[in-house]
């Protein structure tokens, strides 16, 4: 007699997620390998622009694509750096460049809503995709920044994966990082941010153009 499958709901199911695993596991050794060197991180140099000084020390012009000020993570206050882990990745320091937990919500959010809506994407998966990939939305782009968190999270420490992005983020105005943003939008370095200004650029990532205050 043929099995009929519907009449053995938690067999089907453990079939089809053992399947599932198994081409999970094999395209991930496929395509491990074939990930970029992660020297761009180890060995950051963005792009910084030409600025000239009054003999006094003052800025009166600069020149370049790309305004930003690099900083250091332990120069960053820690009014702003929980402002950006509330904002983009709370669970920062406890997984491991994927929150489980993260990709749960989205997809039930989004099953609720009908359609894409929220994303799951951790402060990792965000440098992957800044330092590497594009924005697009396909499920190999998100596969590769899934596997190149992993891969990231192996090689650098927190403190270094954070401090990336604080550097790297595009902050809208032609700022990127959060202390050009801060200059930017506030005329001030990031040790005289107030609370509400560190939220304020803790939420710009999501849609620099929207919500910066200029």
């Amino acid at each position: 007699m043929a099995l009929r499958w519907w009449r053995y709901p938690l067999f089907t199911f453990l079939t089809l997620g053992a399947l599932a695993g198994f081409f999970v596991l094999f395209a991930a050794a496929v395509v491990y390998p074939e990930l970029p060197s992660l020297r761009v991180l180890t060995d950051y140099r963005p792009k910084i622009p030409l600025r000239i000084y009054t003999a006094d020390g003052v800025l009166i012009e600069e020149f370049g694509e790309e305004r930003r000020s690099l900083v250091k993570i332990g120069a960053v206050p820690a009014v702003l750096k929980e402002a950006i882990l509330a904002a983009e990745d709370e669970r920062f320091y406890q997984h491991g460049g994927i929150s489980v937990r993260g990709v749960v919500r989205a997809a039930l959010a989004n099953l609720t809503a009908g359609g894409a809506k929220e994303g799951a994407s951790t402060i990792t998966m965000q440098v992957a995709r800044n330092f590497f990939l594009t924005r697009k939305k396909t499920f190999s782009r998100k596969f590769s920044e899934a596997l190149l968190s992993l891969k990231i999270e192996h090689y650098l420490t927190k403190d270094q994966i954070l401090e990336l992005y604080i550097n790297q983020i595009y902050l809208g105005q032609r700022a990127y990082g959060f202390a050009m943003a801060a200059q930017t939008y506030f005329g001030k370095p990031l040790d005289r941010l107030t609370l509400g200004e560190a939220a304020v650029l803790a939420g710009l990532p999501k849609a620099p153009s929207r919500y910066n205050p200029v």
